[in-house]
């Protein structure tokens, strides 16, 4: 018995949850709560947390499957309420609400054992139990008297309002390895090349001999996912790397780059079609599906050409999460090109190995299959590229305008090594120009906002210091160098509520 299965109620931090447990190297599973399967390995169950309300029409359910597997259980936010309900507890609906840091004081439970009895948490609710099921104990109350904690030891269930995977809350990873090992049982005997063995031969098994076409952009996703599944069925994947007119001029040297790494790579240059297809479209959600179909529609050409009926992209889990499409009650924050953008209908089968995985994940796994540092270190990047970083309508012009100014931010970052240390660092081209002065004359430039943020997986993210000389510099820089932009702005907006694309 050696994995954890999580069952999905909706929350954006489930795959957190198990990014987390495999860091223990304790294979973890998600599941959705509608076809949970209970394997020889499962030692253990961990109740997600979730947008409804366990009073709503239409709430999922704690199924039999799981009560009666006999296993330890870990209930989370919605899981918590979940249990507490079906136990004969009482919710309240909508009347108290806990968000963002909560000080909590716990009790003597093997979930806090070598705890400090007061720590910081991280809440995110609006409905709260009230009142205990039978045979259970309160083991922690939040600073405004709320149940935060609960447990029945002799039935292994335990129950947090609060999150313990994310970072914000104090010895919330301590908390889920006491869950895994003192409590399930579970012996730390899996690797992240076990995942790079699994999906390589899934993918030979789900293939065949047939061809699979693969999307290559500029960023690490696609590039690694190309590099694992070329090491499943070699000359059988074709990448084609599409110029959509919305690159960074660093981006067309990855063809080159996977070439040496012996991926087999075709360039396209669709940058007319993606152009004419976005002409007069200023919505976000609009102009994310436009370029998904658009791609769709280059890449079933190319598959015809090959005799392909498989696509492979670079699809990581906070695409899938913020499109909503991880759990049938999640929430959506936008349609990303390769997730929500897709069209409903497309001829070919989507191939996603790296689904499941977080951008850090993802950035080991391309070091496995040893993909060098140019890539592996890159910022991330979307595939819709620059497109979704040009606030409003797109042409031509402006995507030229943000090529350059984007250059000299990161080349500028880069010699001043402050590169390494963010997360990601972009500019943004705003639908707004603001008077100036060049040369003694009046100017009238757009305005372009600097976006620069720290994070370890990409659900959260806190706005980069830079320092205020490296600012100066990449400012002046601009002005003097792209004359069409005439003010530089610097985005000090955190993730949550912010994203950090801003579109």
């Amino acid at each position: 018995m050696n994995e954890v299965l999580i069952i999905d109620y909706g929350s954006q931090y489930t795959r957190l949850l198990a990014r987390k447990i495999r860091e223990f190297e304790v294979y973890s599973r998600v599941e959705d709560p509608s076809n949970a399967k209970i394997s020889n390995d499962t030692a253990g169950i961990i109740l997600s947390g979730g947008p409804m309300s366990v009073y709503e029409e239409g709430a999922l359910p704690l199924t039999d499957i799981i009560l009666k597997s006999g296993l330890p259980i870990l209930g989370i936010c919605y899981g918590m309420q979940l249990l507490a309900k079906n136990f004969g507890g009482r919710i309240s609906k909508g009347k108290s609400f806990e968000y963002g840091l909560t000080f909590v004081r716990l009790h003597e439970s093997p979930l806090f054992s070598t705890f400090p009895s007061h720590i910081k948490t991280w809440m995110n609710h609006g409905d709260a139990v009230e009142r205990l099921p039978d045979g259970f104990e309160k083991v922690a109350e939040s600073e405004s008297g709320m149940i935060a904690a609960f447990e029945s030891v002799t039935r292994r269930i335990y129950a947090l309002q609060f999150h313990p995977e994310v970072h914000q809350t104090e010895y919330g990873d301590e908390m889920i390895k006491k869950f895994v090992f003192e409590i399930c049982g579970a012996k730390p005997e899996w690797k992240m090349k076990d995942l790079i063995g699994t999906e390589i031969s899934l993918t030979k098994k789900k293939i065949g001999n047939s061809k699979v076409i693969g999307a290559v952009s500029g960023g690490v996703d696609s590039a690694v996912a190309a590099l694992l599944v070329s090491k499943a069925i070699g000359n059988n994947l074709i990448s084609i790397f599409v110029d959509h007119g919305f690159l960074r001029f660093e981006d067309l040297a990855v063809p080159c780059i996977l070439e040496k790494a012996g991926v087999t790579v075709k360039k396209v240059d669709a940058s007319g079609l993606f152009l004419e297809n976005l002409k007069n479209c200023s919505d976000p959600e609009e102009k994310r599906k436009i370029i998904g179909r658009t791609f769709i529609e280059v890449f079933e050409r190319e598959a015809r050409t090959y005799g392909s009926r498989w696509l492979l992209q670079g699809t990581i889990y906070s695409d899938v999460i913020e499109s909503a499409a991880a759990s049938s009650s999640s929430s959506k924050i936008k349609s990303h090109h390769n997730v929500g953008g897709l069209p409903e209908k497309m001829n070919l089968k989507l191939i996603e190995p790296l689904r499941e995985l977080f951008k850090d994940e993802v950035r080991e796994v391309g070091k496995m299959l040893g993909l060098p540092p140019e890539i592996i270190n890159r910022h991330p990047f979307p595939g819709p590229g620059l497109a979704i970083r040009i606030i409003g309508e797109v042409t031509r012009e402006k995507a030229d305008i943000l090529r350059r100014t984007d250059k000299i931010l990161t080349d500028t970052l880069r010699k001043h090594r402050e590169y390494e240390k963010i997360w990601q660092a972009f500019a943004v081209l705003l639908p707004v120009k603001s008077v100036g002065v060049k040369g003694d004359a009046r100017s009238y430039g757009y305005v372009v906002a600097i976006r620069a943020v720290d994070s370890i997986e990409g659900m959260t993210a806190s706005w980069h210091e830079l320092p205020y000389t490296l600012m100066r510099e990449i400012s002046s820089k601009i002005t003097d160098e792209v004359p069409e932009i005439g003010r530089v702005v610097y985005d000090i907006s955190d993730k949550p509520p912010a994203t950090i694309e801003w579109e």
